[in-house]
């Protein structure tokens, strides 16, 4: 079981898929990681040594904003939309859609909960 980032890494998927299960990381952003790394993307996390791995933690961690850090971006800006009192900031905080999509039939969670 190799741990990057705070996250247990299934040893069964490719070195490619495997980083998409660390938050912030996708598959594009994987595949630019492993070439970084010099890494064969067609290894699975089970074949990879522990050179390989820290050479992999040494990319994400010196170019990338992964995890907790991320978390924490992304929640101060949904705070500062809702705090300037924004568009965005309002339907964040009404617990709607806000990227224009309707709520007359769809989004039945979000208007449930709210008790409409």
């Amino acid at each position: 079981m190799v741990r990057i980032s705070g996250i247990d890494l299934s040893a069964s998927k490719t070195v490619e898929y495997a980083l998409t299960d660390i938050y912030g990381i996708g598959l594009t952003t994987a595949r630019k990681i492993v070439e970084a790394a010099q890494i064969d993307k067609e290894k699975r996390m089970t074949d990879v040594g522990d050179t390989e791995i820290s050479r992999i933690r040494e990319v994400i961690e010196s170019n990338y904003t992964v995890e907790d850090d991320l978390r924490r971006i992304v929640k101060q800006n949904i705070v500062r939309l809702s705090q300037v009192n924004c568009f965005k900031g309002r339907r964040h905080r009404d617990k709607l859609p806000l990227r224009g999509q309707r709520t007359r039939t769809n989004s039945r969670t979000a208007r449930n909960s709210r008790g409409i």
